[in-house]
């Protein structure tokens, strides 16, 4: 079957946020025209390769707007489209959620490893 024709919206919701850093980049670009070196640092941990990607996957699937600024040194912003800030008040309650267990997953966690 389709992975995009099932009853669920969760397959599709993945296919645009799918993986560990596009909820983040998403999270750090909600407030405005956000410039590529601010996502590097606020998004840490990620390589510049992967935010590199990342953020192409998102312009590609109408979520973020990359702007251009034609300058040197090179200036590039990023900013959520309409449809993109579709996406991240659907992904607030989530983030509530993880704020809310954050201690309980940790415990979780530690007691694993």
């Amino acid at each position: 079957m389709d992975k995009l024709n099932t009853t669920c919206g969760l397959d599709v919701s993945l296919t645009v946020i799918g993986g560990k850093w596009k909820p983040l980049i998403l999270y750090h670009v909600q407030g405005g025209p956000t410039r590529f070196s601010e996502l590097r640092r606020r998004v840490g941990g990620i390589s510049e390769k992967v935010l590199i990607q990342q953020l192409r996957d998102l312009v590609t699937m109408d979520v973020l707007l990359r702007r251009d600024h034609n300058c040197v040194p090179p200036v590039v912003d990023y900013q959520l489209t309409p449809f993109g800030e579709t996406l991240v008040r659907a992904l607030v309650p989530l983030c509530d959620w993880g704020n809310q267990n954050r201690e309980r997953v940790t415990e979780r966690l530690q007691q694993a490893s």
